[in-house]
This record gives structure tokens, sequence and C-alpha cells, in this order.
């Protein structure tokens, strides 16, 4: 199919200095934990992303300089020549595919840690980092100053060399030392370098100066800039200040980049998750700055709607869609839209799970795109599909949650002969069906209409529902493969990960105990006023019911054994968000202590590390968000029978999903996806050897020159970091 043309403006060539953009499309940049230092997994990550049609895809922020590490985080690196080498691989990529190759550069002061490098980190002024609590950072000297710009300078050098067609002076979210001037939270110098605007200005503005003059039309300079640091307080970088910036360095810039929240602490509030932020959140932003520029503009605000973007652009509010979780989400979302094909959009449902994955040291991974992440390593392609060696063979797939669903789709587009997807409720989506009814999580059903439509289009997929089966109608349905796919559910007695135990007075037959499935699917009537609900998952189940009950009227009381209230939503950037929100609407939160007794009127506890103090809570009814038990009654039975499974012709039995390990959404997705994917051979249960991106032994940095050189050309050791910038190549 051809595209509407009323998109055509999307795919117009834009100008970007001396480059030309070859359409509207800009994969911004984002954290992957791929960094430099996995080079393969980098390279095609961000290639697929070009192949699906988006004109420009960047590194995410990249050190440029051993004075900014963050490890165990890997960021990008742009250190010395071993950096350029791996960098490269991915220029390469996304040149293949007409793609322009970006770079962020980034320079951390405060907020650099070190812990690999073990330098002191050199700052504006010596203030304690809002994020590293324990990480502080030397007040740079003028001296300083020109050897820190220098070292922007041979970073561009670096990154022409790599073939980065796109420069971008990192300043966002006060993590970069450029921001860190302009915003007088951090900046407290009484120099030419503090103070006023036009000082605080002063070392942005230079460095952009230098940077531009080696660049020399070898490739586009971009600013990436937040528009508002969401600050309350004297300290608050204004609006005003920033568009005054962007006036003074319009000549120098060739592309702004915008984003919003100032604080690297809560950078959710750039990355909004779906439950706070719709499409197009940044919008009031865009236009604030929109009238203070010349320069191509590109936005972000998790745009998934084709009709959003054309909005967007034609309202002039920026002039190119910028994207970091609908790219992941779907890295094919531009081709989709100039093919036609719009209702394939694979969208964001905004959970943030991608940024969860990288807060805590791990590649990233996407509810919704079961192969981000794994394009390199596993060989996966988010569009295309082998035909399986095995494709003569009929499957059965029990259960139609998310992983089932998933699984079911891969094999149908591995042209499996006959894929059964059965479900013994009236529709399919498992846990997906009710959790998107919790407050803020409507976006969630995504997971499920997205692959309710994709099974539609598969004529070896039929979907049947209200059947539910046991092992003797298995064994008797005629498949050669059976995948179980049952998944999980709440356990009602309150064992948890903390004791090991279950909870005196837990029974969910009880008119006043109750499980998340019996207060969202079930319907089972809260007796009363006074609701405790222990949370000891800590992600979004026991706070979603605390607001659910909270909006029914009941007095909520949230109990945790953790020390934060829903500890997992801080990787995931809501963290602080929902804290305020609960705090708002009344929600009484109680953290370190464990639930002990339930009786009909209250129950009964003791702090975490004090447990002969006991301490009660007035309590119609407790909700227990404890733990999950896997539903694999039937697999179990199936697997100890295999004379049963040989007489029915069955020559493969596998689980997949919460039927395995209760798990979040994402791990179910990516396990019924994996499956489907290695269905051929020799025995799926077990995934296959995927690439290791090694650290050979004899292989190092230090193959490659590394004089390192003051600004006048002296030879420096790195052991005088004040003093030590860029290498000499």
């Amino acid at each position: 199919m051809a595209r509407d043309p009323k998109f055509d403006v999307l795919f117009e060539p834009i100008r970007i200095g001396p480059k030309t953009l070859k359409n509207r499309f800009y994969k911004t940049p984002h954290c992957t934990n791929f960094g430099s230092d996995w080079p393969g997994a980098q390279a095609y990550f961000r290639a697929v992303a070009a192949e699906g049609g988006w004109a420009a895809a960047s590194t995410e922020y990249c050190s440029i300089h051993p004075s900014s590490d963050h490890a165990p985080l890997s960021s990008g690196r742009l250190w010395d020549d071993s950096d350029v080498r791996n960098l490269s691989l991915m220029c390469d990529a996304l040149h293949e595919h007409g793609a322009l190759a970006g770079v962020e550069f980034w320079t951390g002061g405060a907020h650099a840690p070190n812990f690999e490098s073990r330098m002191p980190a050199p700052g504006v002024s010596q203030i304690v980092s809002d994020c590293e609590w324990r990480q502080s950072c030397y007040e740079m000297d003028k001296d300083d100053i020109r050897d820190m710009q220098q070292i922007y300078v041979e970073a561009t050098r670096r990154a022409i060399r790599a073939g980065f067609d796109i420069v971008n002076l990192y300043g966002g979210h006060d993590v970069p030392l450029t921001y860190q001037f302009l915003d007088p939270f951090y900046n407290r110098r009484d120099d030419e370098y503090g103070g006023s605007f036009e000082n605080r200005a002063r070392f942005w503005l230079e460095t952009l100066e230098l940077v531009r003059e080696v660049a020399d039309g070898a490739c586009a300079i971009a600013v990436r800039i937040s528009m508002d640091s969401l600050r309350e307080g004297p300290l608050r970088l204004d609006n005003e200040d920033v568009c005054r910036f962007v006036e003074l360095a319009d000549p120098l810039v060739d592309l702004w980049d915008l984003q919003i929240g100032g604080s690297i602490l809560e950078w959710g509030q750039d990355t909004l998750a779906s439950r706070w932020g719709k499409e197009n959140f940044q919008k009031p932003w865009h236009e604030m700055i929109r009238p203070h520029t010349t320069r191509p503009v590109v936005g972000v605000g998790r745009f998934t709607s084709p009709e959003t973007m054309l909005a967007a652009v034609m309202s002039g509010q920026i002039d190119i869609i910028g994207a970091a979780r609908p790219s992941i989400s779907d890295p094919f979302l531009p081709k989709k839209i100039e093919e036609g094909r719009t209702d394939d959009i694979r969208e964001c449902i905004g959970c943030n799970i991608c940024a969860g994955r990288v807060m805590q040291g791990v590649l990233i991974a996407c509810t919704q795109n079961a192969t981000a992440g794994e394009e390199y390593r596993r060989g996966w392609h988010p569009e295309r599909f082998t035909t399986a060696k095995n494709a003569d063979r009929n499957v059965l797939v029990v259960g139609a949650g998310p992983a089932g669903m998933e699984c079911a789709t891969v094999l149908g587009r591995r042209g499996m002969h006959s894929v059964h997807l059965v479900e013994a409720e009236p529709e399919i989506g498992g846990i997906m069906r009710w959790i998107p009814k919790l407050p803020g999580l409507a976006e969630w059903m995504r997971v499920v209409s997205y692959r309710e439509y994709q099974l539609s289009k598969l004529d070896n997929v039929e979907v049947i529902t209200r059947t539910a089966l046991d092992a003797e109608a298995v064994l008797s349905y005629g498949a050669d493969i059976v995948v179980v796919a049952t998944g999980s559910h709440w356990v009602g007695d309150g064992l948890n990960g903390v004791t090991h135990e279950p909870i005196l007075g837990a029974d969910p037959s009880l008119p006043h105990v109750f499980t998340p499935e019996q207060l969202m699917v079930d319907g089972k009537a809260v007796p009363g006023a006074h609701v405790v609900v222990y949370d000891v998952e800590g992600y979004f189940m026991g706070v979603g019911l605390a607001q659910k009950l909270r909006r029914d009227g009941h007095d909520v009381t949230l109990v945790t054994p953790h020390s934060q209230i829903a500890p997992y939503t801080f990787f995931t950037l809501e963290g602080w968000q929902l804290n305020r929100d609960l705090h708002a609407q009344g929600i009484r939160l109680v953290a370190e202590h464990l639930v002990t007794e339930i009786s009909p009127d209250r129950a009964t506890g003791c702090h975490v590390f004090a447990t002969d103090h006991t301490v009660s809570w007035e309590a119609d009814a407790v909700v227990l968000v404890t733990q999950r038990a896997s539903d694999d009654a039937l697999f179990r039975q199936l697997r100890a029978d295999p004379e049963a499974r040989e007489h029915a012709g069955i020559s493969g039995l596998y689980r997949v999903g919460d039927c395995v390990v209760p798990r979040v959404v994402a791990e179910a997705v990516f396990d019924g996806h994996r499956l489907a994917r290695e269905i051929d051979t020799d025995n799926p249960a077990i995934p296959l050897p995927f690439i290791r991106e090694n650290r050979v032994l004899g292989a190092s940095n230090l193959d490659y020159d590394l004089t390192v050189r003051t600004a006048d050309g002296v030879p420096v050791h790195l052991s005088e970091p004040r003093r030590a910038v860029a290498v000499e190549r």
C-alpha cells in the first residue's frame, strides 16, 4: 500500500547545517547500556531503526573523558581511538541505510561517580550531587575550564573520525557540565562564569564556538537542552533564561533537540510514564521555544499516532519528530506510515520498562518489542521471520495471556502449518485484560490490542476462546507440539519473599481477605471503609490497587516491608511522582513493616528491624499483594506421562511466561517470543547460545597511543586529572 498523501510532509528531506535528514523522523539519544563496550549490539540496535525509516539515530550519553565515567552503567565513550573504532561500526551501519549518525557528548560534573577511572570529577562548583548522593566534584579554575573545552574539541575530532554526522552537546536533565554552568542550582561561582545569566551561559557558548570551528562543515552541531527545569524554589532555571540562551546560541547551532526536566534524579518528568502523560505532552514547552530560534527543532513526547505527528509538524510546533520509546517499541514506525500500514504500528505503552532495565545496569528491553536489544546477539529482527524447519507441524498453545499471544503470533509468522491459540476466558489477553483497568494504566491494553490484530491477519492461526482444556483434552487434540502458557495467580495465604511464610489469618475465602484478582476480576465486595493493602511486590500492583480503592471511597493504608513505597517504580522513573500522588490522595504510607496477622477488623504487624514490637492498623479488609504462583498443573500433568504424549503424537511439550516463573510482562512476552523463534531447534526448551561481546585477554585500549596533552601541547600524566585533556593521535 502507498502512504496517505496527507503524510507526505513527514517524508520531506530537511537540512541541518551541512547534513540532510531524508525525512522528519529522528531516533533521539536514549540509553541502552550498550555504550561503546557492546559495539555490535549498539550498531545493530540503532541500524534496525535506520532500516525502519528513521532518518537519524544517536548514541546515548557519551562520555568524552575519563573524568566523567558512569560505571557500572555503560554510557557511550569517546575517550580514545579504541572507542572510535567501536562506535564507527554504528556509524557505518546507519549509513548503509541512508541515515545520519549522531553522538551525544557528556561530561558529568557533580554527577560523575567515576567508579572505574577513580578520577576526581571536575565541576562548575563544589557541590554534592542530588542524584549520586555521596558524589561531589572540585570547582574548575579558569585553566581547568580551558582544558575541559579542549576535551570537547578533541572529542569532536574523534567523532568525525568515527563517521558521526551530528555532534550533540548534551545539556539536559542537569546531567552535563554545560547545563550545570547555566543552572543556578549548581552554579555558585562569582567569577565571569557565574552569577548573571550572561556569565552562566559563557562556558556553553564558548564551547559551542570551539566545537563548531573544528566541525567546519564535517558534521552538524546539535544542542539538547531542557526547556524547563521543573524545579521549585529560588534556584530554579526559569523558562525565560532558557529562551534567552536559545537566542544567543542559535547562530552556533544547526539543530535544537528539546526535552524537559532539570534533574537527573527525576528524569521521568521527560520520559513520562503513560499513567501521567498522554502523547505529545511536551507540546506547551515546544511552543515556548519555537519563536526564539530559526533552526530546525526536534522534540519528543512519546509520539505513536501518525495523526499527532502530522499535526505537530503542520502547526509549526516542531520540525522533526523525535522519539526514544516509540522507536524502541517499533523501529519500523516511519516505514509503516510510508507504506500505509499504520494499523501495524506497535505502539509504546509507556510502561518505562526500557528505562527500568537501563537503570538497573542491564541491557535494554521492551514490553511490546521482544527483539529490542536482541538484534545482534540473537540475530532477531522485529519484522522478519524465517520459515521454521518443522513448519509442517500443528501447534496447540494453551493460554492466551501475553506469553501465549506472542508465541502464537511468532509461530504463525514462521509459517507453522496450523496454530491453535486456546483460551478458557471469553477474551484473550490474560492478566492484561484487567491490569489496564488500574488507575493510569489504560495504555497497557496495547499489549493485547496489537497482538489481537496481528493474530487476526494470520491464516494459519486460529484463536479459540471460552474453551478450557485439561490434560485429557490436550492429549486428544491432535497437536504435534503443545505450548502451555497458563499464567500465574496471586497467592491468598500471604506467602512472600521476605519471610517465606504464610500470614496468620490470611484466607481469601474469608470476606475480609482479598487477592488482586478477587478485586479486579471477580468483583468481590469490600466489606467496610478501612482497607490495608500489603505490598511485598514493590512494583505497580500494590500502589495501583491502593489508588483504585481510594478512588472508590475507601480509607486506605499501604503497608510494605520495603524501605521505599513501590521501589521498582524508581527504576521505571515513576517513583517520585507516584509517591507524591499517593500522599496527595490521602493514602497512608507505612514502609519497613511486615503484616504478621489478619483478623476481621485489623491487620497486625511489626517493624522489619524490630520484630518484637507489634503495631496494628484498623482494617475491614486486607488486600494481599505478596507473591504470585505459577499455574503449571496442566504442564506438570502432561510432562509426568511421556507415554501418553507419545501415544497422542505430541513430539514437543513446552511452557512459557508466568507458567514457568511469574515475571514482569516484558519477560513473559520475551519468553513466548524466544520459544517460537527457536521452535525448530534440537531442544526449544533450552535457549540457543547468544553472542557475548567478551573483552578478550590481550586486547586493550592501551594498544593505541594514549599520550595526553594540555591545551598548550604539554604532555601530562593521567594521574593529574586537573590538567589531563584529550588524547593526541
